[in-house]
């Protein structure tokens, strides 16, 4: 909602003009080359005036201090600071408001700020930057360097040595004050002038906008060197909100119908202020405060800089009572009542509104998102449901009775010792052992060594290893950590040590390149699933599949196959399709016919969720869940609830490309999370990079875009302690992100080509990497070099996670 709370006519148009506001008082030009100060809570009492300029005002700002509250003003001739209680107290006595003129005959002034502190004022003047002592009149420093006019200069909060200006020429700089170098230059960002700058304070990163509504957002490390950390479209975001509002009131083609025939216009960053000290109030309690406002030409917008997703939007057009339909300049600050104060010029009339722009529904829109699911169960499996179906398992033929006579050994032992009538005759005696040592075995049911859940993410190098000539499609650790699945692009599945020495299990026997693999529970067996439309399940005592499912059982590829519900079921996609089935593994074989297959596998349950093809597939196997996770071709994330055998909820157009890879946070048996935890799910797609989502609330909550994915389908993965996520990329590295900030913490470069495939060590802390060109690496955390290579005694506590 938005209220005006009061409106000025001016005697010229201040269009593009800088104004002033806080959360006490806001400033407004009068007659070229005076200045109104009015009070925010008492809008309309009449203003304080200020007189003392000799040319037209072009810009003005307030200070960061609550006390005093200052205000510089500037024209050609002279840069003026005002002490607003001072005046307003000479003016009571009948003086005339008089303020300190820091600054004279520095041109055309297009932008102010102060620092932290209010001790020093930025001036923006044609491609100069003069810095200025705001107590006298003082030259700190002037710094040259933009091709084209300033459009702002902002000190950074955290340092006041730094500065950061933006310009014309499509660049920003940060400089050092103690100097006056340039710390850093950015490259050209884009076709459009930069307007403004906000810093996030507790991020350490700044954001920067431009006239075409493109925001870029980066880190600013202590070196003070910036690195990218996402760029945002503001029109693209607009599409996006507007696609899920009108999804909720109307059918989704006549909502993409609706928006296709609207007119696009112009959406110029024309100012950035944050509002995450506002979400604090909003929510009552601490959370990400990322959150931060855009004022341009239509309205106010609500970003949410984790998920670089809309909140929120204000529109001037939903509000036909106020003065003006179109702005030209903002001035935001937060106001005292959970609200937004914003000081707005209009584009075409020369009018100046003061508003207040309530933003209650971010509430609403942060608690909206679904009906909430859980990884884990809260009731019991339904009569009716597709988990309570059974195998029946036929008796072999070898144990059923034949009648007659049945034949019985002729002794009561199954062997019988020799006589020892040709052994070798012992020529030594008996002689006692004194050094025996005592094996002692680690006590059943616990961990011998718990993953280490303070280690740094792994990054040192440990093996590098070339295994084929084709792309590795696909990793997995077995549940202990001991044993590593590589599915290769060569038709073939290679079973490796976890410190990858020795040579390999090589297991042969599809037709085409493979796309998945995946551990059953009891480490027993394994799957694999290929182009070929074929899934085989693979035993250590045999180099040939106990079950083979194919055979013109699929018309497409099997895009995703796993083991669910506790090894109880083989989960699989084809199609627009999902299967489930029953199994037995069987592993004796008859020599004379050993063509036939003894095990067993039975269909029980398909289920078709839409009409477009599933693309990717997850689940949880290490406890009992209800959830599995499918996305379309439609670029949809599909929750389907296998208690019901239904489809639970649905998120349309979760990515502007189909999704390639779900990576569901399953944890580790050596380690434990927050049971919350495990409801958080990572999404990929080409171009879009990854997006994280709470099960919870069906609703995005952090993205991570550093790593480059054009056009291969990169995975990702989740770090057993829940604390990292690794992600492959085109740019020949992998990307290590800390799960609670969107700026990647490591880059792992070095790498012969595209990184497609990566996994976590579930018992300690190592990542796996698999390339394009059929290389694998190896990484170990500098802190885990200590662990032991022993996880033999971890046992599955499985009871204790199941509701």
């Amino acid at each position: 909602m938005i209220k005006e709370k009061l409106s000025f006519t001016c005697d010229v148009l201040l269009s593009h003009q800088q104004l002033a506001c806080c959360d006490r008082y806001c400033g407004i030009p009068y007659q070229g080359k005076n200045v109104l100060i009015y009070s925010i809570k008492e809008a309309q009492q009449k203003p304080l005036l200020l007189t003392g300029h000799h040319g037209d005002i072009s810009a003005m700002t307030f200070g960061k201090r609550s006390s005093p509250v200052t205000l510089c003003s500037a024209s050609s001739e002279y840069i003026i600071i005002w002490d607003i209680e001072a005046c307003q107290k000479r003016t009571e006595e009948g003086k005339l408001a008089a303020g300190t003129v820091i600054g004279t005959l520095l041109g055309n002034v297009v932008h102010l700020s102060f620092c932290s502190n209010d001790e020093l004022v930025a001036v923006c003047s044609g491609t100069t930057i003069y810095v200025l002592n705001s107590k006298r009149q003082e030259v700190i420093c002037t710094l040259n360097g933009h091709l084209g006019f300033l459009t702002s200069a902002t000190f950074c909060p955290w340092n006041t040595n730094v500065l950061v200006s933006t310009s014309e020429d499509r660049t920003f700089k940060v400089w050092d004050l103690k100097t006056g170098a340039v710390f850093y230059q950015s490259f050209v960002l884009g076709g459009s002038p930069l307007l403004s700058v906000l810093f996030l304070e507790e991020e350490e990163q700044l954001i920067t906008g431009s006239t075409d509504g493109q925001m870029w957002c980066f880190s600013l490390d202590d070196d003070h060197k910036c690195y990218l950390v996402k760029k945002m479209d503001l029109q693209k975001m607009e599409k996006r909100y507007e696609m899920r509002q009108d999804t909720l009131s109307q059918p989704q083609d006549v909502a993409e119908q609706w928006i296709s025939n609207k007119v696009e216009i112009s959406k110029p960053v024309i100012q950035l202020a944050s509002c995450g000290s506002l979400a604090e109030i909003q929510f009552d309690q601490e959370i990400d405060n990322s959150w931060f406002c855009v004022g341009s030409s239509n309205g106010l917008y609500v970003v949410e800089l984790a998920t670089s997703e809309l909140l929120s939007v204000l529109y001037f057009k939903d509000n036909p009572t106020l003065s003006m339909t179109m702005a030209g300049s903002w001035s935001i600050c937060i106001g005292s009542d959970k609200s937004m104060i914003a000081l707005v010029s209009s584009l075409f009339t020369p009018c100046v509104v003061l508003l207040e722009l309530f933003l209650s529904n971010l509430r609403r829109t942060r608690e909206e998102g679904g009906s909430g699911y859980s990884v884990f169960p809260s009731s019991p499996p339904l009569l009716e449901s597709p988990l309570n179906a059974e195998l029946k398992r036929k008796e072999p033929s070898h144990l059923k009775k034949k009648g007659g006579i049945e034949e019985k050994p002729l002794v009561f032992h199954s062997k019988v010792k020799s006589s020892g009538y040709n052994t070798t005759p012992r020529m030594t005696m008996f002689s006692a052992q004194t050094n025996v040592q005592k094996k002692t075995s680690p006590k059943k049911g616990l961990l011998h060594r718990n993953y280490p859940e303070d280690s740094a993410a792994p990054t040192e190098p440990r093996t590098t290893l070339n295994i084929a000539n084709k792309q590795v499609s696909c990793l997995q650790y077995s549940g202990d950590g001991k044993k590593i699945l590589c599915g290769l692009g060569d038709r073939s599945i290679l079973l490796y040590n976890s410190c990858l020495t020795g040579n390999p299990t090589a297991y042969i026997g599809h037709d085409k390149s493979v796309t998945s693999v995946n551990w059953s529970l009891c480490r027993q067996w394994w799957l694999s699933a290929a182009e070929d439309l074929s899934l085989r399940i693979w035993t250590k005592s045999s180099s040939e599949p106990a079950i083979i499912l194919g055979d013109t059982m699929f018309s497409k590829p099997i895009r995703g196959a796993q083991f669910y519900y506790l090894d109880k079921f083989l989960v699989l996609t084809s199609g627009p399709s999902l299967y489930l089935y029953l199994y037995n593994v069987d592993l004796t074989r008859d020599d004379v016919k050993r063509y036939k297959q003894r095990s067993i596998i039975k269909l029980a349950s398909c289920l078709t969720p839409s009409a477009s093809d599933i693309t990717a597939l997850s689940a949880v196997n290490d406890f009992l869940s209800y959830i599995v996770l499918v996305s379309c071709s439609d670029r949809s994330i599909q929750v389907l609830d296998m208690n019901k055998g239904a489809v639970g909820s649905i998120l349309p157009d979760a990515h502007s490309r189909a999704i390639h890879c779900v990576t569901q946070n399953k944890g580790s048996t050596f380690t434990s999370q927050a049971p919350e935890s495990y409801n958080l799910f990572l999404t990929s797609a080409v171009t879009d990079g990854i997006k994280m989502w709470d099960l919870r609330t069906m609703r995005c909550v952090r993205r991570y875009e550093n790593h480059v994915n054009l056009c291969h389908a990169c995975s990702s993965a989740i770090s057993p302690c829940g604390r990292f996520i690794a992600s492959g990329s085109e740019d020949k590295c992998a990307y290590v992100y800390d799960i609670r900030a969107s700026t990647y913490l490591h880059k792992l470069q070095r790498h012969s080509d595209t990184v497609l495939s990566v996994a976590f060590n579930p018992a300690k802390p190592e990542l796996l990497t698999g390339t394009l060109d059929g290389k694998l690496r190896l990484f170990q955390s500098s802190t885990g070099s200590h662990l032991s290579q022993d996880t033999s005694a971890a046992v599955l506590c499985i009871s204790n996670v199941t509701a």
